[in-house]
């Protein structure tokens, strides 16, 4: 700090002499002198500079930029450069991504300007919220998200663009084997737009721990991000159209893989270290798979997701990381809460003189359960409001609070453990009684407490308290108003038909809607079909078995050889959908049948088809 405080002063000595200067980071940004109080730097390695300049136009915000020193900007501005050629392929191909591409400019040896991107937080910020082990947890985007997003519209935006961007990301960081991924290298923005940052190792230069990568995934795909996705903790139709735009993205970019291994090509001889020899460009190479097909290269990716979303040790990166930094963020952070966007104190909001918790009401979104309505009144004549806080939030507040003041002085929390149902109505009546005596303590607590900056914001309305003060909010479905909705009851299937010499290509893409099981489970299911007619039983062919979902996503190619195509017009097309039930028989959610004759064949056939029911019966 006090180093950063030297420097800034030679700083403000350059701008008394010269007046003012254009950044190296774009002639078109002219600043007059730098504003030491808005400038600090970050905790990573190469402890990189925030600066905040003072803007030459009076009616201009300073400019925000970092410096960086002891890092090879060359590869980032690289690395920049070749996600901004994707975006506009994806763009002049009608597909907008939503990408925050950001400027960089290397401006010496190891050394040079990044831009700051506003109203964005790191990954490991927005975990930490909920604890050190935040990033295990799957509500953590999605509740910072609803917080910077309250109205229901602004919501459904912002996730479709988290949708849009992470589709991006992933589809970028693989192809160009950007690693070092962990939660402070990628970022969020309030609007939902995600992106990464920091790009010192890439073409596949993974770091090690002894002789373990560090990053074991193919891109980082997190459960948090699929629970932003889904909207709940289960797939919906959302993260079939997220599955869409990756394999989509992904094939754009296949179509001019010559274009990035040139434009790479031309960069071996320029001292980039991880970018040297002809190794580094077959990394890309093998990444794009020129050789596929559409088809083929579909449904790679598609396993590509699954097994990002399946990696543990991502997460567990995203852990150690927060650990690391823990000794960093010492006491100068102050803790606060992670459903409230700004802290209040009692200057800003007024002395609160009381309290009273009035009563409970049951609410089904972000997820089923009770809301507690405290009436909060202050010093000032008449003011008084209604707050909604919701058991989950009264126990953050508790916590945070013993991370302040040692438990002599904070009452008692109710205990979270009941037997039973947790969330029914006379647990809820039991733990309004108590956390009324919780919050009457804490207001008449010594003064040192009850006037902290956490409780004065606890209490303070937020967006949603305006709108929904004594109101139920009303059901909010799983599915986006964006995403397509849904058919009959037994449920659609995505197919893609082509014809291609004497070949049949049946590529099973995604199923929604499936009803659920007799026993309210979901279904294990998968596909089986048939090309009738078929007395043998020889045109079998099945998919893999998606566990424990009403809405499946597959992109598996099923093929049938040596079909004449006058043979076509005879035949039909049989698929079932059925849940695996292990020793038992297996379960027929739904089915439809096909005519082969009614599809012009000379070109792709690719729709949602309903499935017909025939009840649960079994096979």
């Amino acid at each position: 700090q006090g180093i950063l405080r030297e420097g800034l002063e030679d700083v403000k000595q350059f701008f008394k002499a010269n007046g003012s200067c254009r950044l190296p980071l774009s002639p078109s940004l002219l600043v007059k002198g730098i504003v030491p109080r808005d400038c600090s730097y970050f905790n990573s390695n190469a402890v990189p500079l925030k600066l905040s300049f003072q803007n030459v136009d009076p009616l201009g915000e300073n400019i925000r930029v970092i410096f960086k020193c002891g890092d090879d900007l060359r590869q980032d501005m690289l690395t920049l450069q070749m996600i901004r050629i994707m975006n506009k392929i994806w763009v002049q191909e009608g597909l907008d991504m939503r990408m925050v591409i950001f400027r960089c400019f290397s401006t010496g040896r190891g050394r040079g300007m990044v831009e700051m991107i506003p109203n964005a937080e790191t990954l490991r910020k927005i975990q930490v919220e909920h604890g050190v082990t935040g990033s295990f947890k799957d509500r953590p985007l999605a509740d910072w998200l609803q917080k910077h997003n309250p109205e229901e519209d602004e919501y459904e935006k912002a996730v479709e663009n988290f949708i849009y961007s992470c589709a991006g990301c992933c589809v970028a960081t693989y192809v160009l084997g950007i690693c070092d991924r962990h939660n402070d290298n990628i970022m969020l923005k309030t609007t939902g737009h995600m992106f990464h940052i920091d790009f010192g190792r890439f073409l596949g230069h993974a770091q090690m721990f002894g002789n373990i990568k560090r990053d074991r995934a193919p891109f980082v795909f997190t459960s948090d991000m699929a629970y932003v996705i889904n909207g709940g903790d289960k797939p919906s139709s959302r993260f079939h159209d997220f599955v869409d735009l990756c394999c989509q993205a992904y094939n754009l970019i296949r179509k001019h893989t010559h274009l990035f291994l040139n434009l790479l090509g031309l960069m071996l001889s320029c001292g980039i270290p991880e970018l040297s020899d002809l190794e580094d460009l077959k990394y890309v190479y093998d990444a794009l798979r020129p050789q596929d097909s559409d088809a083929d290269a579909t449904t790679y990716f598609t396993r590509l997701i699954e097994s990002s979303l399946g990696s543990v040790a991502t997460k567990l990166n995203f852990f150690i990381h927060n650990l690391a930094q823990m000794k960093f963020t010492g006491s100068d952070a102050r803790p606060t809460l992670s459903f409230a966007p700004r802290t209040h104190t009692i200057k800003t909001s007024g002395r609160i003189r009381d309290v009273f918790l009035c009563h409970h009401e049951r609410v089904f979104n972000p997820s089923k359960g009770y809301t507690y309505v405290v009436k909060v009144q202050r010093e000032s004549p008449g003011e008084v409001v209604f707050v909604q806080r919701t058991f989950e939030e009264f126990q953050e507040l508790h916590n945070k609070l013993r991370l302040l003041f040692p438990s002599s002085l904070l009452p008692s929390f109710p205990s979270r453990f009941v037997i039973g149902r947790s969330r029914g109505k006379a647990v809820a009546e039991r733990r309004k009684e108590e956390l009324n005596g919780y919050i009457w303590h804490l207001i008449h607590a010594v003064p040192e407490v009850a006037e902290c900056d956490l409780i004065y914001t606890f209490f303070h309305p937020l967006p949603r308290d305006e709108k929904a003060a004594g109101t139920n909010p009303t059901p909010k479905p799983a599915d986006a108003t964006w995403a397509r909705p849904l058919g009959k009851v037994g449920g659609e299937v995505k197919l893609s038909i082509s014809y291609k010499n004497n070949k049949l290509f049946i590529m099973v893409m995604h199923i929604r809607g499936l009803p659920p099981l007799q026993d309210g489970n979901d279904p294990d299911p998968y596909v089986k079909t048939y090309l009738l007619p078929d007395p043998q039983k020889t045109t079998k062919r099945k998919t893999k078995v998606a566990r424990k979902t009403c809405n499946p996503t597959y992109n598996e190619m099923l093929v049938y050889d040596g079909i004449p195509r006058g043979d076509l017009q005879q035949r039909e097309l049989r698929l079932s959908v059925l849940s695996e039930e292990g020793f038992w028989e297996n379960i027929l959610l739904g089915e439809v049948g096909i005519r082969l004759r009614d599809l012009d064949l000379a070109q792709e056939k690719m729709g949602w088809f309903a499935l017909g029911s025939r009840g649960h019966g079994t096979l």
